[in-house]
């Protein structure tokens, strides 16, 4: 969308951004702007004492408050209300080119590859936890997104090829365990806005909004190897040996 979208139209949304802005902070003494200000404050505070329970309490009414004070900006209702109006826009001029290829097929297709579908590891799940299966089971490369819950993996029940083995989890609020056993290498590539770290036993305490890389030494030489690449909004991961 952002290809689409021209200098001047981007022009035009800015300057009137800034209008709203400067009129909300001119006549209606600062509006939100102050309200946001004040309980971003509340969530610096409330992320320093993470580990005690005011400070998780605190921490969470910030964020809640915080978001509600910033969507209340007319700025920034303003900005919400002109990507919707460009996305729907762009959507329908896209429709419109979409470009239509006809392949040329032979009269007499050979040699046509099999295809077997699989069942995944995992399903997508918005709420609960998920983990592998408590017996042995058949490796597949794990690719899946969540929301709330724990997702816990343990490579040890399953026999990983002797190649590169994939494992990539996108959630939003909950832990992420991996259980990896010795003799396999292991890369890992995580990112967070709020959480632990604790991988190899390697830690990082208070990861806010950050994103760190670690692999066996022997990882790129070795096989078999795992490839780990998780994001998470809020919450921990532990990458274990077992």
């Amino acid at each position: 969308m952002l290809q689409r979208l021209s200098t001047d139209t981007f022009n035009w949304i800015l300057i009137v951004g800034v209008i709203l802005f400067v009129i909300e902070v001119a006549f209606f003494h600062g509006g939100m702007i102050v309200s946001a200000i004040f309980l971003g404050f509340f969530v610096y505070i409330g992320w320093k004492k993470f580990t005690q329970l005011w400070g998780k309490v605190l921490f969470w009414l910030g964020i809640v408050g915080l978001i509600f004070a910033i969507l209340n900006m007319l700025a920034v209702r303003f900005l919400i209300l002109a990507a919707i109006v460009l996305f729907l826009i762009n959507y329908s001029k896209s429709k419109q080119e979409a470009e239509r290829i006809q392949p040329e097929l032979p009269d007499e297709v050979v040699n046509m590859d099999e295809i077997i579908q699989l069942k995944p590891l995992f399903d997508h799940k918005v709420f609960g936890d998920q983990h592998t299966s408590d017996t042995s089971y058949q490796w597949r490369d794990i690719n899946i997104h969540g929301a709330f819950g724990d997702r816990i993996i343990d490579l040890s029940n399953t026999v990983l090829p002797n190649d590169t083995a994939v494992i990539s989890v996108r959630h939003m609020v909950g832990n992420i365990i991996i259980y990896v056993p010795y003799e396999v290498e292991v890369s890992v590539q995580h990112s967070s806005i709020f959480g632990r770290v604790y991988i190899l036993g390697k830690h990082h305490w208070k990861l806010m909004n950050q994103s760190v890389l670690y692999q066996t030494a022997h990882y790129d030489t070795t096989f078999p190897r795992v490839k780990i690449v998780t994001s998470l909004l809020s919450g921990d991961i532990e990458v274990k040996r077992i």
